[in-house]
């Protein structure tokens, strides 16, 4: 299996996240499973490990104010990750009011702590969802990524 971290969020998401039977919420339980389920024990830990960080970044960054035709401006490093699309769908999301400033700062973070050369724009996509699914506030912003990743609906234009 060549199985990455956004393959084990994916599972995560789908199998403890998205429904409303009780989980286990022992992270070792949940350990076991992915490893059951055919998961490399080093993609797991980074799996968790990520996770755990995005935790810790949630509601911790607040960005001053911004006038609402200021443009986010990436770095070599960022461009070279997150191609024109991803970036162009950050744009989309931010100007359809999925993603805030703040929200995209966070998502841009984790996916450049995903460990891969490049992100394509449906993992982006599901780090998008993985960010807004514990935010407070973002009940509707989280319920409309959730179908642009389920329902495969064009999220920008080109």
């Amino acid at each position: 299996m060549n199985e990455n971290v956004v393959d084990i969020l994916i599972y995560l998401y789908e199998n403890y996240m998205d429904n409303d039977q009780n989980s286990p919420s022992d992270q070792e339980v949940i350990h076991e499973e992915l490893v059951q389920a055919g998961f490399p024990e080093s993609e797991i830990d980074k799996a968790f490990q990520w996770m755990e960080e995005l935790a810790l970044r949630q509601g911790t960054e607040a960005l001053p104010s911004r006038a609402s035709n200021s443009i986010r401006i990436y770095t070599g490093e960022e461009m070279n990750r997150l191609d024109t699309d991803c970036r162009g769908l950050l744009l989309f999301l931010e100007h359809t009011n999925i993603l805030d400033p703040a929200n995209r700062e966070l998502v841009i973070d984790r996916a450049m702590a995903l460990d891969t050369l490049q992100v394509g724009v449906e993992e982006l996509k599901w780090v998008v969802l993985m960010v807004l699914i514990n935010q407070p506030g973002q009940e509707t912003a989280f319920a409309q990524m959730e179908d642009l990743v389920y329902n495969e609906v064009p999220a920008f234009l080109h």
